[in-house]
Order: C-alpha cells, then sequence, then structure tokens
C-alpha cells in the first residue's frame, strides 16, 4: 500500500503544533508512561516482595509473568475495540481499570492477590497501543516523524528513572508504594483525557473475528509465556516451555491462514505486502530484542559484579536515558530531510559500533567510560527506533492506522521477549561458567557479544527500508513514459 506521506509537504521541524495535537501528545503519553514505568518499578522489587510475601522468587516472578500474560491477550484486540466503542473512551477505561488494580496490588494481603491484581493491571495496559493510535491519528503522515519523538521520549525514560524510583520507594517507604504510586499519576490522566482529548465516534469494524482472534490471542499467550519462561530458568529446553513455543507458533500459522481467508480479519496482515512497511515493521521487532538488551544486562552487571545497590544503579543507567533523549530530540528532521530508511540505517550501525566497548566490559570499567558508551549506544537506538516506526505508519492509509498499530506493538513486545529470552539463557550458562574462574564480568561480554549480533540483525531490514524508500522515491521522480501510440506518431512524422 502506498505511503500517505508522498502527497504531504515534508515537515520542516519550525512549525508549531497544534493545540489540540499538544493535548493529545501531553495526556497520551503521561499514560503510556505510567504503565511502562510500573513495569520497570516492580521488576526492582522483586526481591524484596519475595521476603514480604514469604514467597518463593519463582512464584514472585509470576508477578511479572501474569502481567505480561494479560497484556498479550488485548493487545489483538485493541484496533478492533478502538473502532467500535471510540478509541478516546477505551484509552479512559483503561487507564481506569490499571489506576484501580494499582489501589488494589497496594493492599494486597497475600500473593495470590497480588498475582490476580497484576493480571487485571495488564488488561488496563491496552492504554498503550490505544493512546498511539490516537496519536498517530492527530498526527498526520506530515508531523509523523516529530510527534513520534516527542512523544517517545518519556516512554523511553520510564526502563531508566524506573530503578531509580524503585529503588527509593523500597527503601524509604515500603513495597506497596510501587503501586500506589501509579494513583495520583492514573487519576490525572483520567481527567486530562476526559477534558482535553477530542471526542470520537465509534466506527463499524464489522463483526468480531473470533477464529482469528482466538487463535493470535492464543498465539500470543503462548510465546509471550514460552519466552517469559526462558528469561525465568535460562533453560530453553524445558517441556513446558517447549510446548508452549510449539503451540504459539502453530497457532500463528492458522492465524495468517485464516486471515488470508477471512473478507474482514481481526488483523490486515496483507499490510505485510508492502516492502516498506515489512521492512519498518522487522526493523521494529529487532529494536524491541536490542532496546530490551541493555535493560536486563546492565542492571545486573553494576549489581552483580559491581556491587552497586537498586538506587545507584539506577542512576548509572541514566546515560543511556540521555542518549535516547538526544535522539528524540534531533532524528525527526532527518527523517523528514533524508528519509526513514538511511537514517534508520545509520542509527543502527551506530547501536552496533557502540555496543562493542560492553563486549570487552571488565569489573573494573571506568564507570566514565561506560557512561559515554551508554549515551551513544542510547542515541543509536534511538536514531533507529523512531525512524522504523515513523516509515510503518507513513507506508499504511489511515483507515489502517488500528492494524498497523497492533502489529507493531506485538512485534517490538515478542521481540523484545525473544531477546530477553536469549540473553537470560546466555548470561546463565556463563555465570555458572564463572564460579570455577571467578570472571563474572566476562560472562557479561559473552552476553552482549549477542546483543551485537541482534544489532546486526536489526541494521539488515533497515537497510533494506532504505532501499526500498530510494526504488520509491526514483519511480515516483521518473517521467511518465509516453503511450505507445503516441510514439509511433511521432516516428511516422
Amino acid at each position: 500500500m502506498a505511503a500517505e506521506s508522498t502527497t504531504s509537504p515534508p515537515d520542516t521541524g519550525r512549525e508549531p503544533f497544534s493545540p489540540g495535537l499538544r493535548k493529545v501528545i501531553a495526556v497520551t503519553t503521561l499514560g503510556a508512561f505510567m504503565t511502562f514505568l510500573d513495569s520497570t518499578i516492580v521488576n526492582v522489587a522483586l526481591q524484596t516482595l519475595t521476603i514480604k510475601m514469604d514467597a518463593s522468587l519463582s512464584t514472585i516472578q509470576w508477578l511479572v509473568t501474569a502481567y505480561l500474560l494479560a497484556m498479550a491477550a488485548v493487545i489483538p484486540i485493541s484496533g478492533w475495540l478502538g473502532m467500535r466503542l471510540g478509541a478516546k473512551r477505551v484509552f479512559i477505561g483503561a487507564i481506569t481499570l490499571f489506576t484501580l488494580a494499582s489501589l488494589a496490588c497496594g493492599l494486597a494481603t497475600s500473593i495470590d492477590q497480588l498475582i490476580v491484581f497484576r493480571t487485571i493491571q495488564g488488561i488496563g495496559g491496552i492504554a498503550v497501543p490505544v493512546s498511539q493510535a490516537i496519536l498517530v491519528r492527530a498526527a498526520g503522515p506530515r508531523l509523523m516523524a516529530r510527534v513520534m519523538s516527542v512523544s517517545g521520549i518519556p516512554v523511553i525514560m520510564a526502563p531508566v528513572i524506573g530503578p531509580t524510583v524503585g529503588g527509593l520507594l523500597l527503601q524509604h517507604v515500603g513495597w506497596r508504594s510501587i503501586f500506589l504510586v501509579n494513583i495520583p499519576i492514573g487519576i490525572i490522566t483520567v481527567l486530562l483525557a476526559l477534558w482535553l482529548l477530542p471526542a470520537d465516534t465509534a466506527a463499524q469494524p464489522g463483526r468480531l473475528d473470533v477464529p482469528g482472534l482466538v487463535t493470535i490471542v492464543g498465539s500470543s499467550i503462548a510465546l509471550t509465556y514460552g519466552l517469559a519462561e526462558i528469561g525465568n530458568s535460562g533453560d530453553a529446553g524445558s517441556p513446558k516451555v517447549v510446548v508452549a513455543l510449539v503451540a504459539g507458533v502453530a497457532l500463528l500459522v492458522a492465524f495468517v491462514v485464516l486471515s488470508l481467508r477471512s473478507a474482514k480479519p481481526l488483523l490486515d496482515i496483507r499490510l505485510f505486502k508492502g516492502r516498506l512497511y515489512t521492512a519498518a515493521s522487522l526493523t521494529n521487532f529487532f529494536m524491541g530484542a536490542l532496546s530490551l538488551g541493555a535493560v536486563i544486562l546492565m542492571p545486573l552487571y553494576f549489581q552483580v559484579v559491581r556491587g552497586e545497590d537498586a538506587v545507584n544503579t539506577g542512576l548509572l543507567l541514566i546515560p543511556q536515558g540521555v542518549g535516547v533523549a538526544i535522539a528524540m530530540w534531533r532524528v525527526a528532521r532527518f527523517v523528514d530531510r533524508f528519509g526513514s530508511g538511511p537514517v534508520a540505517l545509520v542509527g543502527g550501525l551506530i547501536s552496533i559500533a557502540s555496543t562493542v566497548p560492553f563486549v570487552v566490559i571488565g569489573a573494573h570499567t571506568s564507570y566514565w567510560w561506560i557512561g559515554v558508551a551508554m549515551v551513544v549506544r542510547g542515541f543509536g537506538i534511538g536514531t533507529c527506533a523512531v525512524p522504523a516506526v515513523t516509515a510503518a505508519y507513513r507506508a499504511v492509509s489511515m483507515m489502517k492506522i488500528p492494524d498497523a498499530t497492533v502489529q507493531l506493538n506485538m512485534g517490538q513486545r515478542i521481540g523484545g521477549s525473544l531477546g530477553a529470552a536469549i540473553l537470560a539463557v546466555v548470561l546463565q550458562k556463563q555465570l555458572q561458567d564463572a564460579h570455577s574462574s571467578g570472571d563474572q564480568a566476562s560472562g557479561f561480554g559473552v552476553a552482549f557479544g549477542w546483543v551485537l549480533a541482534i544489532g546486526v540483525a536489526a541494521t539488515l531490514p533497515a537497510l533494506l527500508l532504505a532501499v526500498t524508500e530510494r526504488n520509491a522515491a526514483a519511480a515516483a521522480a521518473a517521467p511518465p513514459a509516453a503511450p505507445a501510440g503516441s510514439l509511433n506518431e511521432a516516428g511516422k512524422a
């Protein structure tokens, strides 16, 4: 499908956002920020919760797994619900549910209650894809890159500041505060959404594609569970992991077959017929794995190898967030001047080069050197991620925004889970081997070698994106061929 942006003049970066668009950016970004921040804060608190709840770490880990499974179940239907009920209504309802579930988590008296309420929180996480769809519609193709850059800063910063916030809350307030902190943010988000978001009208998406819904939800849950279990245990060969992954792939194949045969599928996978959309989606998938690599490995390195606590670890992660913020600040102008593909390719190459220092990281590597490398790596990731998402949205019509939003969110999350699973297996094996040698830092170096490989994998579709954009631009600029009849007449003359 042709990109809509081909008929829109380029964004110069100087035109101010309209008041209405600024309101949409503020509200949707705040809601997404709350959900991402909550995830990173809870991850920091798992060890503390094992003591407070008198439960094993494997049981406490279900606080993360249940949340991920719930989100995996609701994301596929978010586009259909947004059209059927109205995106604003779904967004407000989701934030309200997330806030109430946060209150329930803060008041929970047992681990079973906490897992149930975390599952409800995950259902409320449907606010993330719905908010993105609202934002993309409000921005339009021409302002897409700049809007994605502005709205992406708080969302990407959440995993950076989350460990620090979580550590401070655990040390000075208590574990219940890591959930209760969401309540004021949620209330403010709901009130602002009621006041500032434009009214939307429900569309008629047609009958719900039940077979498609069952297969894609089942696939998403199975794949997420299997990959999460690998990340938790580091064992990719256990029967439950193998069964979950095989079932997930089988259900995904069934979903594709059913969708291609359906006149009105739940998700229009025919969008992948477009090279531009496919290349951008693949880049987005691998960037999910690449960005999550540092989120997992660097905190563990600081805590396991360098002996830092949660608060100091969070502070030491800030440089990567600074790099991402710098990229977000400038990348929109680069995209509108050079195109999404070339900018994403350069960002991918920067992320590859800046990962090399981590491959040779040691137990006494200077924090200054690590910080500089993290800034550059964050800049590379941001410079690659934003153009990929922008290109994907520009490659589809406005009517297909809900489908693209769901597919991009699912791709990014499954990519992140796959990256986390791979790194968990590698790191666990390396740390086991390090018990005999006493060199834990080298194990992290090997794990970052895999991050480097993922970076190379992300750069390949970025290269395809750049080539596809160049060919499309050349075809659009070529003069139309003269009709054969006119050529014959000219020859006779």
